[in-house]
């Protein structure tokens, strides 16, 4: 495996971990505050890096299911991220997530560890 993937899978967990705390504080608090947005944007921030590493790292053809299901999932999180920051900045620090807010972000992260784990799968049947 390329050195850059390996980092790349490297940062992608970073990630994982990030945006995971931050999906989690919002859903499980309830409230768009300082922990979840800088979490959030911290994930996506280490997503993106990590895109752009295991693509310059891989050999293969970046169309794959996989990278559809990766790059959609990139979206997703971005809305989220982008969504919670509005929410943060118009209504104030730990403001109330309303129920539609909390029910994207689950689907953003349920979609997202999808993303993940399809990858993970890919490099171990490699």
């Amino acid at each position: 495996m390329n050195p850059l993937a390996i980092v790349g899978a490297f940062v992608i967990t970073l990630s994982f971990l990030a945006y995971g705390i931050g999906s989690i504080s919002l859903v499980r608090f309830k409230i768009v505050g300082r922990l979840a947005v800088a979490f959030l944007s911290i994930g996506v921030v280490l997503d993106m890096v990590a895109i752009g590493l295991m693509m310059l790292g891989s050999k293969g053809n970046p169309f794959t299911l996989h990278g559809f299901l990766g790059a959609t999932a990139f979206v997703v999180m971005l809305v989220d991220t982008i969504w919670s920051w509005k929410k943060y900045i118009t209504d104030g620090r730990d403001c109330r997530a309303r129920k539609n807010h909390i029910i994207y972000t689950k689907a953003a992260y349920g979609f997202w560890v999808m993303a993940y784990f399809t990858g993970s799968l890919i490099v171990i049947w490699r």
